[in-house]
């Protein structure tokens, strides 16, 4: 149960992988690439956090000068109520019939992130209807409040588009430490425990085979020298045999009457030489 949990163990904090030296250089290509990545998103979550950083400084000043903006712009309408009198909001509407500004969307890229970016431009419409409204009176009144609302538009757009870009930004900021995280605290340790045990098991069937080797040559020298023994054996009992062989024929040839005398080879016993 013990090893069973080990092994459940170090499965989950390894890829379940055959360990061979294919699949190591696979795991090891992989884990460059992770480590490689790991460092661009860095990068990337640092240059988008200086962006976002300085947009939030740029939306307090932003905030602040709309503020003032509106403020002006309310107090230059409300002269010019009172000077024109109340019909003079319908003058005003009268003389207006197309946008004088429109509001234009474009893109920004910071570090692979795209950022909407709004401006403002003039439309070139014919503006000297409006020109004339309050020629009566309260005509400068009305020319104020026009250039007031005109920077308050211009000081909205711009805070508009702060505004998006933190927004936009603070969500790639937050997709971007995900992946670092899970890089560096996942995908990483993953594969680096995987190079390791792949190494480990290849180690241990390194040393397996070389005991096999050791094994296998400790047999072939030990029937070496069991059929060297075996030969040298055999040599010897013929050396045994072939000396008494040579005994017995030589008994044989000499025999017992003189040298070169024929023996008796049926009777042992030798009878006496007959004299005439």
């Amino acid at each position: 149960q013990r090893s069973t949990q080990r092994a459940v163990m170090s499965t989950t904090n390894r890829l379940n992988v055959t360990p061979t030296v294919t699949t190591l250089a696979v795991i090891k290509t992989r884990l460059a690439g992770a480590i490689r990545g790991h460092k661009l998103l860095k990068k990337k979550a640092d240059a988008l956090t200086l962006r976002h950083r300085m947009i939030l400084k740029s939306i307090a000043k932003a905030k602040l000068a709309l503020g003032d903006a509106m403020r002006d712009a309310h107090f230059a309408w409300t002269r010019a109520k009172h000077a024109g009198g109340d019909g003079i909001k319908y003058a005003i509407l009268d003389g207006v019939d197309v946008a004088a500004v429109r509001v234009r969307a474009s893109e920004d890229n910071v570090a692979g992130v795209k950022i909407p970016k709004f401006s403002t431009r003039a439309t070139g419409e014919d503006t000297r209807r409006m020109d004339l409204t309050g020629l009566g009176k309260g005509g400068t009144r009305v020319q104020e409040a026009k250039k007031s609302y005109a920077k308050a538009i211009e000081l909205l757009t711009e805070l508009a588009s702060l505004q998006t870009a933190f927004v936009t930004l603070d969500e790639a900021i937050r997709t971007t430490n995900r992946r670092v995280n899970a890089l560096e605290n996942y995908v990483t340790p993953r594969l680096q425990n995987t190079v390791k045990y792949i190494l480990s098991e290849l180690d241990e069937l390194e040393r397996e085979e070389f005991f096999r080797l050791k094994k296998v040559q400790a047999k072939k020298k030990k029937d070496l020298e069991e059929r060297e023994l075996a030969a040298s054996q055999e040599m010897h009992a013929e050396a045994l045999v072939d000396e008494e062989m040579k005994t017995m024929f030589d008994g044989v040839i000499l025999g017992e009457g003189g040298r070169g005398a024929g023996g008796n080879l049926i009777e042992l016993e030798h009878d006496a030489d007959l004299l005439f």
